[in-house]
């Protein structure tokens, strides 16, 4: 759900430090790591000063009181919209932000803890564009081992064809932290099962393009670290494979993991809204798996 009107005319809000562009989609991807209000808004502070801001997915963000400052925080940075569901019971979250007031949020196609999972159409220089944003449960406790995981990922695989006609004819972007690897990830990592990398398989066939390997298809690339220094890349955006070909830049940024920040590398994504080009006008109409 959006902050009510009424809190948001409690909040004296800041110009944004960048105003929000109109002929291209800037996104920003912040693991949130269930940070600390302290922390929260420093968060906040880091997140408005970045130019590639226009739009923000902000994953593990808990549903207490460092999400509440981080939400308000960004308010008072200039954020115009922001969706921040808030779970029926106590769990992480992911929160849309939008430094425009032309978005609003749609209802969630992912029927399993739909607080990880917000849906939102914003107006981008005169284009809609659809977003989805996702966080993945971690593999959860021993007795619990993988159930909310496998649970929440079989929702959005059912759930993501069911994109298109939720925004037709737009250019769609689905963008989170996954706990899930790419087939072939260097290093590899054994722990990750066949249904894993299924999931992963599943936003390709329900015609969406990984928008990092769209122009980087050799890279290695790595989004979080564990404790032994090894590298994985849970964090990702797709673009509608239709509109891939507008995908101007995609990247990993590690200066927010580096200051502790976050735990996660942040990633950005560039969007061009210039006219349709032939090749994508006639590109064919995802299918359903």
């Amino acid at each position: 759900m959006t902050i009510p009107a009424e809190q948001l005319s409690l909040i004296t809000a800041d110009t944004p430090a960048h105003p929000p562009a109109d002929d291209a989609v800037r996104l920003l991807l912040f693991n949130a790591q269930h940070a600390s209000p302290e922390r929260s808004r420093r968060q906040a502070t880091w997140i408005a000063a970045q130019k590639a801001a226009d739009i923000v997915v902000l994953t593990e963000v808990s549903s207490t009181h460092g999400g509440d400052a981080l939400t308000t925080a960004l308010a008072e940075h200039g954020y115009a919209t922001i969706i921040a569901p808030k779970p029926p019971t106590p769990d992480y979250r992911t929160v849309l932000a939008f430094r425009t007031a032309n978005a609003q949020p749609v209802h969630s196609p992912v029927t399993v803890t739909p607080h990880r999972a917000p849906a939102a159409r914003v107006t981008v220089g005169g284009h809609d564009i659809g977003i989805l944003g996702l966080y993945v449960p971690s593999r959860g406790p021993k007795d619990q081992r993988n159930v909310a995981k496998r649970a929440f990922q079989d929702a959005v695989t059912e759930a993501l064809p069911e994109l298109h006609a939720a925004f037709p004819a737009m250019p769609l972007i689905v963008a989170g932290d996954l706990n899930v690897i790419e087939r072939g990830h260097q290093p590899p990592h054994k722990v990750f099962g066949a249904w894993e990398y299924a999931f992963y398989d599943s936003f390709h066939t329900a015609g969406l393009t990984d928008a990092f390997r769209h122009l980087h298809p050799d890279q290695v690339a790595h989004s979080w670290y564990g404790h032994s220094g090894n590298g994985y890349r849970f964090d990702h955006l797709f673009v509608s494979t239709p509109h891939a070909i507008r995908v101007l830049a995609c990247e990993y940024h590690h200066q927010a993991r580096e200051t502790q920040l976050t735990d996660h590398a942040v990633m950005t994504l560039r969007l061009d809204l210039a006219s349709p080009s032939t090749q994508e006008a006639t590109a064919p109409a995802a299918t359903a798996p």
